[in-house]
């Protein structure tokens, strides 16, 4: 027994982050990025085999936009209308790579944001841990909450965009440019719900104060009105009124969430 116990490897110890040396810190880095472009490779075959029913779900929104037909607007789900044209050979090909790239990228997410954690981790304090995870989670969260919202709004944004030039327009969508508008409506509203998040952390950091964005209040909804106007790339109503509506919610939110941290 004392033979096996002398020959058995001794771990190192674990070294410290703040004992890292630049390079070491460098080839945790490269770990890390590696372990996340595995995750990415293996999402983008799931996404390739998936280009059907992902295609399927991403033309939803144009199954259900109702055009005008003999002086009466009608469903055209099921219809010849739901479709897209090609007018390149290329076009085929270059939406499958686009599908594949951002689904990818969807489907990749969790694990590129738990890396991230997992590097950023070991230099945080205790007391900034706990606000690390949830922020996590909350970044998440509000970025599938605004697609989710640009997805649902989307059938009213392609039926404006489609009545806007009047009754003797024939609308008939390239693949490429209809998967452009919907991944940039997706993405912005995506990241335009991450605003209660920044204000949150610059509360935090003390840079503003709760009473300074109570204060605030007005300029804001008038400053979130016009970007929402700005970046809103379908610019209907009803859309800028999907961005515009939650982001002042979120302000005030932000203002009583900083509140009850401070606390």
């Amino acid at each position: 027994m004392s033979l096996l116990g002398s020959i058995r490897p001794v771990r190192s110890p674990k070294i410290s982050p703040n004992q890292m040396s630049i390079v070491q810190h460098l080839a945790e880095l490269r770990r890390r990025v590696v372990i996340s472009l595995g995750f990415f490779v293996i999402a983008a075959v799931v996404s390739y085999v998936a280009y059907g029913p992902v295609l399927h779900f991403l033309l939803e929104p144009l199954c259900h936009v109702a055009l005008t037909s003999s002086g009466k607007a009608h469903a055209i789900s099921g219809s010849s209308h739901c479709q897209l044209y090609v007018t390149s050979p290329l076009d085929g090909l270059s939406l499958r790579i686009r599908i594949t790239v951002f689904g990818a990228l969807f489907l990749a997410s969790p694990a590129f944001a738990f890396q991230l954690w997992r590097f950023v981790t070991p230099g945080l304090r205790s007391a900034e841990r706990r606000f690390a995870l949830p922020f996590a989670v909350a970044t998440t969260t509000l970025f599938a909450l605004g697609a989710l919202t640009a997805y649902v709004v989307l059938p009213h944004a392609l039926g404006f965009l489609s009545s806007i030039g009047g009754p003797d327009l024939i609308a008939l969508y390239n693949p490429i440019s209809y998967l452009g508008l919907i991944t940039a409506m997706m993405v912005i509203f995506g990241v335009a719900f991450e605003f209660p998040l920044v204000l949150v952390s610059l509360e935090l950091a003390r840079l503003v104060s709760s009473a300074q964005l109570l204060h605030w209040w007005r300029w804001a909804v008038m400053v979130i009105v016009v970007v929402a106007g700005i970046f809103v790339p379908s610019s209907d109503p009803l859309s800028m009124c999907a961005l515009t509506v939650p982001l002042v919610v979120f302000y005030f939110l932000a203002i009583g969430v900083g509140r009850l941290l401070h606390r």
